[in-house]
C-alpha cells in the first residue's frame, strides 16, 4: 500500500474514531488532540501495519494504548511524593479544607441583599432567577420588557455593590 493509499484510508476511517475518542477522553479538544495524534502515529508506523487486516482495529488499538499511556503520565505528574526529611510539605496548610460554613455565611448574606431590595426590583429579578423569559416577566406584571430589563440590571447592580466582599472568593 503507497504512502497516499494509506493516507486515503486514515482519512476514511477518522470519523468513526471520532465518537470513540470522545468517549475516552469527555471532553471535545482532548477527543481531537487524540485523534490527531493516533492518526499521527498510524501514519509514522504504517509500514507496521500488515496489508490485508482490519485498519479500523489497529488505529482504535492505537488510540487505547495512547489515551492509556497519556492518562499515565498525567496521573505520575500529579503525584506528589515528599522526600523532605520532616516532611515540611504534606504538614503545610498551603491546601486546606473548607467546611460548609463559610458557603453557609455567604448564602444568608444573598439571602439578605435580595430581601432589602426594593419590591419594584426584587420581585422582576426573582421571578428571572426563577426562569422566567423577560417577556413573561412583562406580561405578568403588565409592564414594558425595557422597564423589566432596567430593573433586573439595578437589582443585580445594587446586589454586587453589597456582595463585593465576596468578589475574589
Amino acid at each position: 500500500m503507497t504512502a497516499l493509499e494509506f493516507s486515503f484510508s486514515l482519512d476514511q476511517a477518522q470519523s468513526s474514531l471520532k465518537p470513540f475518542a470522545l468517549k475516552l477522553t469527555r471532553d471535545m479538544e482532548d477527543a481531537n488532540d487524540l485523534l490527531q495524534e493516533t492518526m499521527l502515529k498510524a501514519y509514522s508506523n504504517r509500514e507496521k501495519f500488515s496489508e490485508g487486516t482490519n485498519l479500523k482495529a489497529w488505529l482504535y488499538t492505537i488510540m487505547k494504548n495512547t489515551f492509556i499511556t497519556n492518562y499515565q503520565r498525567l496521573s505520575r505528574r500529579n503525584t506528589f511524593i515528599d522526600t523532605t526529611e520532616n516532611l515540611h510539605y504534606i504538614n503545610s496548610s498551603d491546601h486546606v479544607t473548607q467546611n460548609m460554613a463559610y458557603s453557609h455565611f455567604a448564602l444568608d448574606d444573598m439571602n439578605d441583599a435580595i430581601e432589602a431590595l426594593d419590591d419594584v426590583y426584587k420581585v422582576p429579578f426573582m421571578m428571572h432567577f426563577k426562569g422566567f423569559k423577560y417577556h413573561e416577566i412583562a406580561d405578568h406584571l403588565q409592564i414594558p420588557i425595557g422597564t423589566v430589563k432596567n430593573r433586573i440590571h439595578i437589582a443585580r447592580k445594587e446586589l454586587k455593590t453589597k456582595l463585593k466582599v465576596y468578589k475574589d472568593r
